[in-house]
């Protein structure tokens, strides 16, 4: 399989395309794709090493003996009054069986509803506008409405990235999430780290696990017993939460238990799958509601004096939210914001109310008083570990949440050795002593992991910072000691009151503990994460190498182009110069984080002023081609596809109009559109295949495996059509035909392209001239290019969805325009002959962008909350990490990456064929070459101020929630790309 060789009387030009003496190869030429790849990797590689560190991870634990070395332990009464508050011996555990702060609650019942939005429990009234899945969860509602004094409903607030595994290791250490940890949401390794559930499991505490299997993999070993459930089968709706309520009711009635955590997952995969404003994810909400009102009913039965619930504290939550379209891992308020129901079965007393009335409250329909507060999720392992009595995790940074504390009944019992040296004293003064003696142990242990921190970490924190946070501490607990060096103090051995109001004194330490733990949480997310910049130096370095090599190279192949036909002309300047702007103006938009969160919009834009410089530039020959006209429609389809966000809303709303139509009573001229709408991507679909059977059918050459691919990209969209068919029951069908469709057709098309892609590779390697009968270089290119893109097409094409046909007749269609635009053969007049793209970079910038576009038109976007998981699960019931894997790849990068790439031979091949002259064999090949040079180029040079802007805004607020992401994701696309040149010039040369 040697590459052509070059014209003799050339040869002394080539010598840095020689191999094997003077004769040019393959190897040579595609020897700087490789070398190119391997500087990308090896950039990458160091700058995600010093860009993407995880925060230290101490290997330290809480442990109950460790209080005795706070400021907190109170001492014996003492004659002397000027005895040191922490005394020269610190006092041991107490007996009761008080661990660092006493049980407030007897067990625990966490109940949690994956991508909980807030307004999915909050009255509507508390919003602008009702929406219809407003007030489903009614029995919240009515509780936190009547039971004012026990039930709290909550707005909590998660710290971005959102994605389930950074959540749930957030909430069980009481740390904030590492952006790192996103890779693992497929594969979770277990914690460990310090986390509340080792603290139960080590403290006696029995804990219950149903639910998402998400949970067994972060804590392997810490449950008495587990009832997981598979749990990244997103078109699943019901096998988890079913295995759920199979156990939840009876497990409440039982008593060996402390704590019982239930995971549902309905809700996500609902809005993954069909959106938020949809007929499945309201009646997943209904369910919860019934569901909801027997756990309550249960918990309210066994809640007497003696009885099984009597100090139970029910804790209903999400670990984050999701937007309308059902996606989360971003950091907009749509998925930081969940909720957070809590209800005490031990009522508090009245005073109560001036702790939690401080809150956001409203009217309810009947009048009655609903309030809302606030929770941080940074705080709800410390709050839980407090309430429940056990060490607090030593990475915890959270606070202990004042309204949650206040709704359990012991909380507010005199039961503090402090609170009988203040003499007698009100409730509600009992509450804040208590509160306090909690705060303070809450305050030691954020003060030390965070000193341990600074001394253990490689980089640590700031030194400012870290003074200003000592400062607040040492006032923080400077100020208590004093205080109770002043109760403590007696004469005679009688109590003495504070002169001052108690109340007001408490308030103003609880401020005070207060300002330092906000300060701790302030410092942690703003430099939680450790750059190592020598690693980031060194890898944006090999990245500007990495260019120049590439600048080289489009060098050495421009000589060996003009070694054919000598070439100069201002028109070829001035093309060049103008896509270099271009491609500046989109790179340097980086550099913006509005520009980034519009970057479908910037490629769209910039595509559009490509077609109107093809107007400009074909206007010297006094006629507009219809293919310019036609360019700049397809631009604007694009631009308003992405600008309505056609893709991801319109399928969900499409699939959920679908589901509905199966279940419900609909009008027949409304479901006789519903019909044709579901025909519109068979329609397409069918176009398509008449495209691919013209364009196959028109190389004569192919004659013996052109029938066997025609045939199986036939076949493909045939079981493309029953897949799309059975899933929107629309006809009713038999179980037999709904597991053939949905399981087997997608199988089956997978493997026909594998099946392809094998055959053309063994083709090539063993003979060549089996697949390829041709002599015509330009023939035979087209004949491996248009194989190539056969055996990946289908499986792309089922991936995207019904939106697939739409996308390939717009891919189709833009490629065929830019192939055929007049001015690009303007160059090739005034030489003669196909010169190449070096001189006319234009196509190959237009194809990049097109590709850009193609990315966010299909829904896709650079955040994680931008995958298409439920594309993963296409053919597949079960998760595999290897196989979904591979699926969501493909369809992250199908249509913005491989399609393009391997597609690119068509640039050149059009130019050679619009050309009336016969050209040498080499420079097919050559031309080849540049193309893939120039479109690598564009891409790593768009990649490398992607890396620059990232290290500018490395402190930036919203560094993990959008400029993070968009690395990983163009660095991914560059390596993506890197391969395919490097694949398809083992194909094509």
């Amino acid at each position: 399989m040697s590459g052509p060789r070059l014209r003799p009387d050339h040869r002394d030009s080539l010598s840095s395309f020689q191999y094997k003496g003077m004769v040019a190869s393959k190897w040579a030429m595609i020897r700087p794709f490789f070398l190119i790849l391997t500087l990308h990797s090896l950039a990458i590689y160091l700058f995600t090493r010093g860009f993407l560190l995880t925060r230290t991870e101490l290997s330290s634990f809480s442990h109950c003996s460790d209080k005795s070395q706070s400021p907190c332990s109170i001492p014996s009464p003492t004659n002397n009054a000027n005895a040191s508050f922490l005394g020269d011996h610190p006092p041991k555990s107490e007996s009761n069986g008080q661990c660092w702060t006493r049980p407030a609650v007897d067990r625990l019942v966490i109940i949690i509803l994956d991508a909980l939005r807030f307004d999915f429990v909050a009255p509507s009234f508390f919003f602008e506008e009702k929406k219809p899945w407003m007030d489903k969860l009614e029995v919240l509602q009515k509780l936190a409405s009547n039971d004012r004094t026990s039930s709290r409903i909550f707005k909590a607030i998660a710290d971005p990235p959102t994605t389930s595994l950074q959540r749930l290791k957030g909430l069980t250490t009481g740390g904030l999430p590492t952006f790192i940890d996103v890779g693992n949401s497929f594969g979770a390794p277990a914690i460990v780290e310090d986390n509340l559930i080792f603290q139960l499991a080590n403290n006696g505490k029995r804990v219950l696990m149903m639910g998402d299997d998400t949970w067994v993999k972060l804590f392997p070993h810490h449950f008495n017993e587990s009832y997981p459930y598979p749990s990244f089968n997103v078109k699943d709706l019901d096998t988890v939460d079913n295995g759920v309520i199979e156990h939840l009711l009876p497990s409440l009635l039982r008593d060996d238990w402390d704590v019982l955590i239930a995971h549902f997952l309905g809700v996500d995969h609902a809005g993954h799958i069909y959106g938020v404003d949809s007929t499945p994810m309201i009646a997943k909400l209904e369910q919860y509601n019934n569901i909801l009102e027997e756990v309550v009913q249960v918990l309210k039965n066994q809640s007497g004096s003696g009885a099984l619930h009597e100090n139970t504290l029910l804790v209903v939550m999400g670990d984050h939210g999701q937007t309308l379209n059902g996606d989360h891992g971003g950091g907009t308020a749509e998925e930081v914001e969940t909720s957070l129901f809590a209800m005490s079965l031990k009522n508090p007393p009245a005073p109560v109310a001036t702790v939690l009335d401080k809150n956001y409250c409203h009217l309810d329909l009947d009048g009655k008083k609903i309030c809302i507060g606030t929770f941080q999720q940074l705080d709800f392992a410390v709050t839980m570990a407090s309430l429940l009595g056990i060490p607090f995790p030593f990475g915890s940074i959270g606070r202990i949440n004042p309204e949650l504390y206040a709704l359990t009944g012991r909380t507010w019992e005199t039961h503090n050795q402090c609170a009988e040296k203040f003499g007698s004293h009100s409730t509600l003064e009992s509450w804040m002593l208590n509160y306090v003696s909690s705060l303070c142990v809450n305050t030691w242990q954020v003060k030390r992991y965070i000193d341990l921190y600074s001394m253990t970490s490689v980089i640590g924190l700031p030194a400012e910072d870290l003074r200003y946070i000592n400062v607040l501490y040492s006032q923080a607990q400077g100020s208590w000691l004093d205080i109770m060096k002043f109760a403590l103090s007696s004469e005679n051995g009688t109590n003495i009151r504070i002169t001052d109001n108690t109340a007001s004194v408490l308030q103003r330490q609880i401020d005070s503990y207060s300002r330092f733990l906000e300060g701790v949480a302030e410092l942690a997310r703003f430099a939680w994460t450790e750059f190592n910049l020598m690693l980031m130096g060194f890898g944006l370095c090999v990245m500007l190498t990495s260019l120049c090599v590439h600048l080289y190279s489009i060098r050495t192949v421009h000589g060996l182009c003009k070694s054919y036909y000598p070439f100069s002309g201002s028109s070829a300047s001035l093309r060049i110069l103008t896509v270099i702007f271009l491609v500046a103006i989109r790179a340097v938009s980086f550099l913006s984080n509005s520009y980034i969160l519009a970057e479908g919009r910037v490629a769209s834009f910039l595509l559009g002023t490509s077609g109107i410089l093809n107007l400009w530039f074909s206007s010297d020959t006094g006629e507009v081609a219809v293919e310019d006209l036609l360019f700049l429609v397809l631009n604007i389809i694009i631009r308003f596809s992405i600008e309505s966000g056609i893709s991801k809303e319109t399928i969900g709303s499409s699939s959920s109009i679908v589901h509905s139509f199966g279940s419900t009573d609909i009008e027949k001229g409304w479901s006789l559109m519903i019909g044709l709408l579901e025909l519109l991507p068979i329609l397409a679909l069918s176009i398509l295949v008449v495209l691919i059977y013209i364009i196959i059918s028109r190389n004569s050459f192919w004659k013996r495996l052109k029938h066997f691919y025609t045939m199986g990209n036939i076949l493909c969209c045939m079981l493309m059509s029953v897949h799309w068919i059975v899933e929107s029951n629309i006809i009713a069908a038999s179980e037999e035909l709904k597991n053939f469709g949905k399981t087997f057709a997608p199988r089956i098309i997978y493997s026909i392209g594998l099946l392809h892609f094998v055959l053309l590779a063994l083709s090539l390697t063993i003979n060549k001239k089996y697949i390829v009968p041709v002599s015509n270089p330009t023939d035979a290119l087209a004949i491996v290019a248009t194989s190539m893109l056969s055996a990946w097409s289908s499986t792309i094409l089922i991936l995207l969805g019904r939106q697939g046909p739409n996308v390939a007749l717009v891919c189709i269609l833009g490629a065929w325009c830019i192939t055929r635009l007049k001015w690009a053969a303007q160059v090739d007049a005034e030489s003669g002959t196909a010169t190449g793209p070096i001189f006319n970079p234009m196509p190959v910038l237009q194809w990049s962008l097109l590709a850009v576009c193609l990315f966010f038109y299909t829904g896709h976007w650079c955040t994680f909350d931008g995958l298409r998981y439920a594309a993963a699960f296409i053919g597949f019931e079960h998760f595999n990490i290897v196989q979904q894997g591979i699926l969501l790849a493909i369809d992250t990068f199908g249509v913005s990456h491989i399609i393009p790439v391997l597609s690119i031979p068509f640039l050149v091949i059009s130019k050679h064929q619009i050309s009336k002259k016969k050209h040498p064999d080499g420079l097919l090949f050559i031309n080849l070459t540049q193309a893939f040079l120039i479109y690598g180029l564009i891409t790593a040079f768009t990649t490398t101020l992607t890396i620059i802007c990232v290290t500018i805004q490395r402190r930036h607020l919203m560094v993990w929630g959008l400029f993070a992401p968009k690395y990983v994701f163009d660095v991914l696309g560059l390596l993506v790309t890197d391969v395919l040149i490097c694949v398809g010039s083992l194909f094509y040369y």
